[in-house]
Order: C-alpha cells, then sequence, then structure tokens
C-alpha cells in the first residue's frame, strides 16, 4: 500500500471522529442549556393568601428573571437559578377567581419566552366564605305589663249561711226589735190614740149637725 492511500485513509479516520465528537458536544450542550419547557407556573392559596408559584428544573441552573402579568400591569419580578430538582419562586398575589395571568421568562440568549400554558386561577379564592350568622328577634323596647293578681283579702267575709245560725233571725242595726220588720213598733199607741180623737171629733160632728137640722125643721 502506498503512502498516499495510507494517509488519505488516516485523514478519513480522523474526519468521521472529530465529526462524532462535534455532534456529541452539541447534543451534550443542547441538554444542559435553559429552555422554556423547563419552567411551569401555578395559582395556589398559602393559607388565607393567594401566591403565584413559578418553578424552574434547569440542570444546567442558568439566571433567569422570571415576571408575571396581569393583563400589562406588572405583579412581580425575581430572579431565579434552577436545578434538576426544581427551585420554586411565589409572588404574593390576592388572585380573583377564574383569572389568567400570564409568566415571562428571561435567561440570557437562550430564553425570552411566556410560559405554556398561561396560568389560570380556581374557581374559589383562598379565603372563606363567612358564615352567616342567624339574627336574634327584636325585644320589644316597652315591655307588656302583666295582668295584677287578685288580693287576697285580709279578713273573709262570710257566708249567710256561716255568719247566722240555723233557725235565728238577724239582729237589724241600730238595736231595733223584731216589731220594727213587722210595723207593730212603739208608735202603734200614739197612732190610735189619734184615731179615737177623729173619731169622737166625727161623732160630735154629726151630732151637731143633726140638731141644727131637727131645730130648723121646728121653726
Amino acid at each position: 500500500m502506498s503512502t498516499t492511500l495510507r494517509t488519505a485513509r488516516a485523514v478519513r479516520v480522523l474526519g468521521v471522529a472529530s465529526a462524532s465528537t462535534a455532534l456529541a458536544l452539541g447534543l451534550a450542550g443542547n441538554a444542559f442549556a435553559c429552555n422554556i419547557s423547563e419552567f411551569s407556573a401555578v395559582a395556589r392559596c398559602d393559607g388565607e393568601k393567594g401566591v403565584i408559584s413559578v418553578t424552574d428544573k434547569d440542570p444546567s441552573g442558568a439566571p433567569a428573571t422570571v415576571t408575571v402579568f396581569l393583563g400589562e400591569m406588572v405583579v412581580g419580578t425575581q430572579d431565579v437559578k434552577g436545578s434538576r430538582e426544581g427551585v420554586t419562586i411565589d409572588f404574593p398575589e390576592e388572585w380573583a377567581p377564574n383569572t389568567t395571568y400570564r409568566v415571562h421568562v428571561k435567561a440570557g440568549d437562550q430564553v425570552d419566552e411566556y410560559v405554556s400554558p398561561d396560568v389560570t386561577t380556581p374557581a374559589e379564592s383562598c379565603k372563606p366564605k363567612p358564615t352567616p350568622t342567624p339574627s336574634k328577634p327584636e325585644e320589644s323596647a316597652t315591655p307588656t305589663p302583666s295582668a295584677p293578681e287578685p288580693e287576697e283579702s285580709a279578713t273573709p267575709t262570710p257566708s249567710a249561711s256561716e255568719s247566722t245560725p240555723a233557725g235565728s233571725v238577724p239582729t237589724p242595726a241600730g238595736g231595733s226589735s223584731n216589731l220594727a220588720e213587722t210595723g207593730a213598733d212603739s208608735n202603734t199607741g200614739m197612732i190610735a190614740g189619734i184615731a179615737a180623737a177623729l173619731v169622737a171629733i166625727g161623732g160630735a160632728a154629726v151630732f151637731f149637725g143633726l140638731r141644727r137640722r131637727g131645730t130648723s125643721n121646728s121653726d
């Protein structure tokens, strides 16, 4: 075999080896380069506070700047260096339910993109809804007075059957006797005297009248 042929074969082998090495190095470089697919974001609750959490799983640890947007408004910006296990940074945000946020990542000249998909917050907020307290019935401003209880008599009044023994007649007030109830009291004698006087006067009148008439007839 000539020297020229040997030299040509050796050059060919070296070329193939160099190409293989370059390809391997290129693949290895791409494997350790920062990529947007290594970033993820989610809206969650930290107790009763809302946060937007962004996780960087870049094994190369390339420095990156993460910015969270609500529409065109910047919620916050933080720097992060990822790792194979992942590094998470939180952005405090009192997010409203069913709200969309965008997360942008800038890592040198390797990444300048938004995380896909966008972050959509849960349907319920982090703060629990207050439990309504049942209202108490309003009390009347002026209490209704209760009906007074009847006072008991200090001395009970005896009934007719209890106060008067059977068969006895109650004595009238003022000390009058039983005759006052029947009409025969002490004035009966005086009335009888007056009646007798009237009878006598009447008889005398009749007598003198008859006598005067007889005298007139004899004339």
